[in-house]
C-alpha cells in the first residue's frame, strides 16, 4: 500500500511539473502569473493606490504626475481621483509637460535608447531587447507617451522592482507596481491627456 502511495505521488508530482514547465514562453509570463498581481507589495503604505478628493483644474480622463509627490493621479468626476504612487526619473531624466496616450501595450518588449546605454554602459547587454514577460523592466503594461504624434520615448508602465516606488531612480519613466499599471491601463484610453509636473 505504501508503495501505491509514493507511486502515485510521484506520478501526480512529475505531471505538475511538466505542466508547469509548458506554461512558460519566451513570449510572457508563466500561466496565473497575471493574477499575483493583486498582492503586489506594498514597500510603503503611503504610496498604496486609494480614491482622494483632488482639486486640480483637469477634466475627468485626465492622468496628472506629480514627480515631486511621486503621485499619479487618474482624475475622476465630482472631485474624485484614484491615486497611485510611482517612482520618477532619477534628477535631469524626467519628462515633463503635457502628452498623450498614443499607443498601449500588455508584456511590451523592452530595449534601452542609445542614451540609456552611454549613461549606463551594462545596459549594453541588452541593446537588441528584452521580450515582454515577468523579468522585463517595462512589468505587465506600458502606456506610450505622444507629443505632436511622435513617440517621446518616455512611458507610464510596470516594475519588475515593486520596491522601487516612491523613488527616483528610473531613466525617465513613471513606473508604477504590475497590480496598479494594469489598473491604470484599463481606465486609460488611446488619446488620454497626460500632464506631468
Amino acid at each position: 500500500m505504501d508503495n501505491h502511495h509514493i507511486k502515485r505521488r510521484g506520478l501526480v508530482l512529475g505531471s505538475l511539473a511538466l505542466m508547469l514547465a509548458g506554461c512558460t514562453s519566451g513570449d510572457g509570463p508563466p500561466l496565473g502569473y497575471r493574477f499575483g498581481f493583486a498582492m503586489d507589495p506594498d514597500f510603503d503604505p503611503r504610496y498604496r493606490r486609494r480614491e482622494v478628493a483632488y482639486t486640480g483644474s483637469e477634466p475627468p480622463g485626465t492622468i496628472v504626475v506629480d514627480t515631486a509627490s511621486r503621485y499619479l493621479y487618474f482624475v475622476e468626476a465630482g472631485g474624485q481621483a484614484t491615486r497611485y504612487g510611482v517612482a520618477v526619473g532619477e534628477e535631469g531624466l524626467s519628462f515633463k509637460g503635457e502628452a498623450t496616450i498614443g499607443y498601449k501595450a500588455e508584456w511590451p518588449s523592452w530595449k534601452p535608447t542609445s542614451d540609456m546605454i552611454q549613461r549606463k554602459p551594462r545596459l549594453a547587454q541588452y541593446a537588441d531587447g528584452i521580450p515582454g514577460g515577468p523579468l522585463n523592466p517595462l512589468g505587465a503594461a506600458a502606456l506610450y507617451l505622444y507629443q505632436g504624434g511622435q513617440d517621446t520615448l518616455f512611458r507610464l508602465h510596470g516594475t519588475n522592482a515593486p520596491w522601487s516606488i516612491g523613488r527616483a531612480v528610473s531613466n525617465g519613466c513613471i513606473r508604477l507596481t504590475n497590480a496598479n499599471i494594469l489598473d491604470l491601463y484599463s481606465r486609460a484610453r488611446i488619446g488620454t491627456r497626460v500632464v506631468v509636473i
